[in-house]
């Protein structure tokens, strides 16, 4: 076993570093003296099961229409999503494309959408994730809403 004696904090973080890098395994009992359970023993994640259906909107509008405004989506989430989902959800703005049926790429202002559930409630809860799908799309002529379902361990 190898043995480094350093005398403070930073110079222990320096010696973490240097061995993660040479190594590629855990470093504590080396840089901290503090043992490492093998990976078997280590702890797993508590919670229960739980879906995460992340929905992707995009704000694009086909035809010289103006794209839709953060204010017209947050009121879609307040009268739409939030009634289906009031325990919470998250909602993250980015930049997405994707290639639409005519085959154009299309550049956007996005929001993804995330949603928490426990796996018991799927079958229920698919309902009203397909209900928000498509009365996005007919309110304001778009091709898609983008979907994707995780399975997830979690804990509130």
């Amino acid at each position: 076993m190898l043995h480094i004696r350093v005398s403070t904090p930073a110079a222990a973080a320096l010696v973490a570093v240097v061995l993660l890098l040479t190594t590629g395994g855990q470093v504590s009992e080396v840089a901290y003296g503090k043992p490492v359970a093998p990976v078997a023993q280590q702890q797993t994640a508590t919670g229960s099961a739980y879906l995460a259906t992340h929905l992707y909107f995009g704000t694009g509008r086909h035809n010289g229409q103006p794209p839709i405004t953060d204010e017209q989506f947050m009121k879609f989430v307040a009268d739409v999503i939030t009634p289906r989902f009031p325990s919470g959800l998250t909602i993250q703005q980015g930049r997405g494309q994707w290639r639409d049926r005519s085959g154009s790429i299309n550049r956007e202002i996005s929001y993804e959408l995330t949603v928490l559930y426990p796996t018991r409630e799927a079958r229920a809860h698919n309902l009203d994730i397909e209900y928000i799908r498509a009365l996005y799309c007919s309110m304001y002529g778009l091709e898609s809403v983008g979907r994707a379902d995780v399975n997830a361990q979690a804990d509130f």
